[in-house]
């Protein structure tokens, strides 16, 4: 069990510290090495934590305690919450002290700058791997990619597409589509 925690510690820490534009950022890495890497967790128990993590109230990426939770119950969980928040926590507090002495500076837009389309990438990634582990095949895939267009278009409440999406899908798939 030790060595199973500090296989946990070592997986989150260093992703803790790579979060730019949010714990989304890393979930296709998270996925990578917990599914493909370590296979802890089958692609479908990854999504399903996944879903349940953006569900409950607090950030992101409390994806990570869950995942610890399953893998090493509840020192998995705690070993993987502060590896996740312990890192980055540190890192934030001496980045704030330094952002706020040289507000404006020509480095820090620059850092800004660059940082942008990282994230980016980095959110797209994880869109792409947890499209891609989507259990339910073409149907769902196309009902996702529906909701996203939906969202990016319109102002609308995301528990309503999630509940249109769920009839949808257990419709066709009573149908046998």
């Amino acid at each position: 069990m030790p060595n199973l925690l500090a296989q946990l510690a070592g997986v989150f820490a260093p992703l803790s510290l790579v979060t730019v534009g949010g714990g989304q950022a890393i979930v296709a890495d998270i996925q990578r090495q917990i599914v493909n890497s370590h296979h802890w967790m089958l692609p479908k128990q990854f999504v399903d934590a996944f879903a349940l993590s953006r569900m409950a109230p607090g950030p992101g990426s409390l994806l990570a305690t869950l995942i610890g939770w399953q893998v090493a119950g509840f020192w998995g969980a705690v070993v993987s919450t502060i590896a996740i928040f312990g890192p980055t926590a540190i890192l934030v507090y001496g980045i704030a002290h330094l952002w706020s002495r040289y507000k404006g500076a020509v480095w820090q837009q620059a850092v800004e700058a660059g940082l942008r389309p990282i994230a980016a990438g980095m959110i797209l990634a994880s869109g792409y791997g947890l499209l891609h582990a989507l259990d339910g095949g073409w149907v769902a895939r196309g009902i996702a990619a529906g909701a996203t267009i939906i969202l990016l278009r319109r102002r609308t409440n995301p528990l309503i597409l999630l509940a249109v999406g769920a009839v949808l899908l257990t419709g066709l798939q009573c149908m046998g589509v």
